[in-house]
């Protein structure tokens, strides 16, 4: 009579604290990064471009701003149908989002000016949205990007319960189903945000499982002023002019095409069949590659045609934004065949998806992996 044997699967414990986090180190940095950085200093010496301060993000600042204040009050003020109200609320997401891909990221990562007053305001452009800026900053800004695709410690990649986005996150019954159900969640995720999440973190003192400061003083100040501008825009000026229905289907088509639009272009980069998923050593607390090679094995570039690269931020160039995160996107068209051959130079591997279309099926395979099967791959 055989017996079998169950396989039992051994996960990394995660951190529970900030502080916990930071005692996490890299490999010594080598030769590459002091290589890389030079070349790139170069090229912005001998052409001449700003690193901040462009002219064509003042462009499309300008172009982005106005067009979501003709939207927003083509839909409260102008709409008869419900067709109009219906397309303009489908547009007033995406405009959000690119709000979202450019004002905002750019000015949290300090890139879109010299001055450091303009790219807090930007910065803040975020509260607008509906989303806090403070929770934000420290989510995205600092743990995402400086120890992207570790788990427990990019807080990117969490989801809860309801999805298994990495390796090392425990598998339960109902993600077999995840690569079908996450694009619905995508959308609500974003109106969970915008009304729960973040008032949760600020009551919870946390941000997800973290243990994470409230906002004090003048942060605490731009926190509740910034969620009381959203729903004054979102739903006190619209009551006066519109049924609470009309309003409430509004805001949801609205938000809901912003988070999903929004998620799609963010997990194109690490969530993806290509990307790496390390974790560092449970004995020394050391990854095993050095901070910049760690930042390119972890992120896939991604080829969009000429419009959402301009519209979605230069986010396709996630390689070059992870290792210069405060350099303005509108260089990372330039400097991304720098970055490519040096990488060829010193074998790292550098890799770009050909188009969204095989992002995204990259993603939809990579969770319909991970939720069939409870390994580490």
């Amino acid at each position: 009579m055989t017996q079998t044997v169950k396989q039992t699967v051994s996960y990394p414990s995660y951190p529970s604290n900030i502080e916990s986090i930071k005692k996490l180190k890299f490999a010594e940095n080598t030769e590459f990064r002091a290589t890389l950085n030079r070349r790139v200093d170069d090229f912005f010496q001998t052409t001449g471009r700003q690193k901040r301060d462009c002219p064509q993000m003042y462009l499309k600042t300008a172009i982005l701003v106005l067009g979501f204040i003709a939207i927003y009050v083509s839909l409260v003020f102008l709409v008869q149908e419900w067709w109009q109200a219906l397309s303009l609320s489908i547009l007033l997401g995406l405009f959000m989002d690119g709000i979202g891909f450019n004002l905002q990221h750019d000015g949290s990562h300090n890139a879109y000016s010299n001055l450091s007053w303009v790219n807090k305001l930007m910065a803040m452009s975020m509260d607008l949205i509906g989303l806090s800026s403070y929770y934000w900053k420290m989510g995205h800004t600092v743990l995402h990007h400086k120890y992207v695709n570790l788990t427990g410690y990019d807080q990117d990649f969490e989801f809860g319960i309801f999805a298994r986005k990495t390796p090392f996150q425990k598998r339960l019954p109902h993600h077999r189903w995840q690569h079908y159900y996450i694009w619905l969640l995508y959308g609500v995720y974003a109106i969970e945000w915008s009304l729960i999440r973040d008032i949760n973190n600020l009551l919870s003192n946390k941000i997800d499982y973290l243990d994470y400061p409230r906002p004090k003083g003048m942060d605490l100040v731009i926190f509740w002023l910034g969620k009381l501008i959203f729903l004054t825009f979102a739903f006190g000026i619209p009551l006066i002019f519109h049924s609470v229905w009309n309003v409430l289907l509004c805001y949801g088509v609205a938000i809901f095409n912003m988070g999903f639009f929004m998620n799609c272009i963010f997990l194109l980069a690490h969530e993806v069949e290509e990307a790496k998923f390390p974790m560092p050593s449970e004995d020394t607390g050391m990854v095993e590659n050095e901070w910049a090679i760690h930042q390119i094995e972890t992120s896939v570039n991604c080829s969009f045609n000429p419009f959402l690269n301009w519209f979605c931020g230069g986010l396709n160039f996630q390689i070059e934004h992870h290792l210069f995160p405060n350099i303005c996107h509108i260089n990372y068209a330039y400097i991304a065949p720098i970055v490519e051959k040096t990488c060829q130079e010193f074998g790292v591997k550098y890799q770009t998806n050909k188009s969204l279309f095989a992002s995204l099926s990259s993603h939809f395979r990579l969770l319909r992996r991970l939720g069939k099967s409870s390994s580490t791959l």
